[in-house]
């Protein structure tokens, strides 16, 4: 138990550093002036028995309270006291305050810097580490987990308060009374063995929360995706109980550490108070000690064992999140230690060409690309093309800096990618997939990715949706550029989805775009559109136009047949199709 403790007090140091201690010591002072506050009880008793004055040896090691109040010249009667309990309480409802409001500002601290954390770590995670990883898991840690996270930090330090104010009050009781106060701390770590099996209960079935709803989440990411398809085809039913299936057994485990938490809320108080009434039993028939002697130690205990109490309710609901802690650990090492390499390259654009010299690559050990010798100068328009699982797409991803490289070597006008401001290098790029990227957002949003509404911006903005042939269609449109495209643009054709993904690409001030089956959503008139757009782009930028279609591309300027891997022809359309007999039965193919 104190190993994983101190797992997580390391954990939250980390992010929090001296603020800990900070409130750790203000836990302090509220229970030092409560506890002065409690010790002035004793005198009151003292005058119920008669006595005008008080004897502060009879408050054990706490007379030093009386004697401090004597020695600043004040007389020990009914009104000096009951103005110095006032004080006492009034500055612990002060230090109160200021820890609690310093609680919720280090709450604050630390829930924001763990969320920025993890956005910025996704952000600059490997995407050859992002292909193999959950999707749900990313999604579920990022919105659900982390707000159990923060419960669970939350969860945490009222615990660490309540330890530290039961040590306070154990402290002071120790003074009033020390025999008393250790046979009731002797009992209260026997006790306290009763809970053990039931937090041991609750951080599984936490675990199996968390787990459960990596699960989830990925089966609703999906679902969301390909409702149209299973919508269509009657198997959203079957995928429906499934996720049913899957919510009952994350709900179950929920219900368990309800009950967990049900048993140890109502056995903690029977528990400590049995311990309690033991101990004065013993002190009083046993031991045949004054009862007197024990009052001001049983008020502190009192106050201590109300926090060991609250201790026990709110390490319960940290364990109840421990799961998603748990999780979150090893979610952020996983992004530290698989992100991009940050490279301070120079800031390059394309002034020469992109040069592939005997470049492999594989995902494993078995290759993907091998030996690939190319040159693609600047502002030349090349098309890569080949049967699907060639390695077309592989290329275009080591040309965008998606994946490393690993064999070979692979430049940018002469110097090696690895060498290059690979983020300033891609904000050069324009990226059009096969399937388009659309944002739940406005048109306007999408073409200028949240660019601000002013003159200049609005009228490249019209340009692009001239250039992409959609500004008619959204011209049409209720609310024109402010229409929403809902989500993943399900409110717009195929064909018009991919329109504006070119158009925003269009927008863009860029050196290098890049075409991954862009024109195979569209129509043949929106087809023939998009290919006059390219022909226009001809010499202005380099062109790089990944095609199954190949009508696409008959007027680019290099063509470059792929097959397993390898680069088996390069030259304009004409030309390849004379050379080639495998180019030249894949027009054929595609012309019947």
């Amino acid at each position: 138990m104190f190993q994983n403790y101190f797992k997580h007090f390391s954990f939250f140091y980390n992010y929090l550093y001296h603020r800990i201690f900070v409130n750790m010591g203000l836990n302090i002072s509220v229970g030092l002036l409560d506890g002065f506050g409690i010790a002035m009880f004793l005198p009151l008793l003292q005058m119920v028995d008669g006595k005008s004055y008080v004897n502060s040896p009879e408050l054990g090691s706490l007379g030093f309270i009386i004697a401090g109040i004597e020695g600043f010249g004040f007389t020990l009667n009914l009104t000096t006291i009951l103005l110095f309990m006032l004080m006492f309480f009034t500055l612990k409802g002060l230090a109160r305050f200021i820890e609690s409001y310093y609680r919720a500002e280090v709450q604050y601290f630390f829930v924001k810097n763990l969320r920025f954390e993890g956005l910025v770590g996704l952000r600059d995670f490997s995407y050859k580490f992002f292909v193999n990883s959950d999707s749900g898991k990313i999604q579920n840690t990022l919105s659900v987990e982390i707000n159990k996270v923060a419960a669970a930090s939350n969860a945490y330090f009222m615990t660490l308060q309540c330890a530290v104010m039961a040590s306070v009050y154990g402290f002071l009781a120790l003074m009033a009374n020390t025999q008393f106060a250790l046979m009731v701390m002797v009992g209260g770590l026997l006790s306290n063995q009763i809970f053990k099996v039931i937090n041991k209960k609750t951080i599984e079935a936490s675990r199996k929360i968390t787990y459960g709803g990596h699960d989830y989440q990925g089966m609703l990411i999906q679902q969301v995706g390909f409702f149209k398809y299973l919508k269509a085809t009657g198997l959203i039913n079957d995928y429906t109980k499934k996720m049913i299936q899957l919510a009952d057994s994350i709900d179950a485990q929920g219900k368990k550490i309800g009950i967990y938490g049900a048993i140890l809320f109502s056995a903690k108080e029977p528990v400590i108070m049995a311990v309690v009434i033991s101990v004065i039993f013993i002190q009083t028939k046993l031991l045949d000690q004054s009862l007197g002697l024990i009052i001001l130690s049983l008020l502190f205990f009192y106050r201590a064992l109300t926090y060991l109490m609250s201790l026990q309710t709110f390490y319960n609901n940290f364990l109840t999140n421990s799961g998603a802690l748990d999780n979150m650990r090893t979610f952020l090492y996983d992004l530290h230690s698989k992100q991009d390499k940050i490279i301070t390259g120079e800031k390059i654009t394309i002034n020469k060409d992109i040069r592939f010299e005997n470049v492999s690559f594989g995902y494993s050990e078995e290759k993907i690309l091998h030996g690939i010798d190319l040159v693609i100068s600047k502002n030349e328009s090349v098309a890569f093309v080949g049967e699907s699982g060639s390695g077309k797409t592989t290329l275009v991803n080591l040309i965008t800096g998606l994946l490393p490289n690993q064999n070979g070597k692979l430049s940018i006008d002469g110097i090696p990618i690895e060498k290059i401001d690979l983020k300033y290098f891609q904000s050069r790029i324009g990226y059009i997939t096969q399937e388009p990227v659309i944002f739940s957002d406005s048109v306007f949003n999408n073409v200028t990715f949240w660019a601000e509404r002013n003159e200049e911006n609005i009228k490249r903005f019209w340009e692009s949706l001239e250039k992409a042939y959609v500004a008619d269609f959204i011209r049409q449109l209720p609310h024109q550029e402010n229409t929403q495209l809902g989500t993943n643009g399900i409110l717009v054709s195929g064909g018009q989805k991919q329109r504006i993904s070119i158009a925003r690409e269009l927008y863009k001030d860029i050196d290098l775009l890049i075409m991954d089956e862009a024109t195979s959503a569209l129509d043949s008139e929106s087809e023939k559109n998009i290919q006059e757009n390219i022909d226009f782009l001809k010499g202005k930028i380099t062109l790089v136009i990944v095609a199954h279609r190949l009508a696409t591309i008959r007027n680019v300027d290099k063509v470059v047949l792929i097959s397993k891997g390898k680069i088996l022809g390069s030259d304009n359309f004409q030309n390849l199709l004379k050379s080639s007999n495998l180019f030249k039965s894949m027009v054929s193919y595609q012309s019947i």
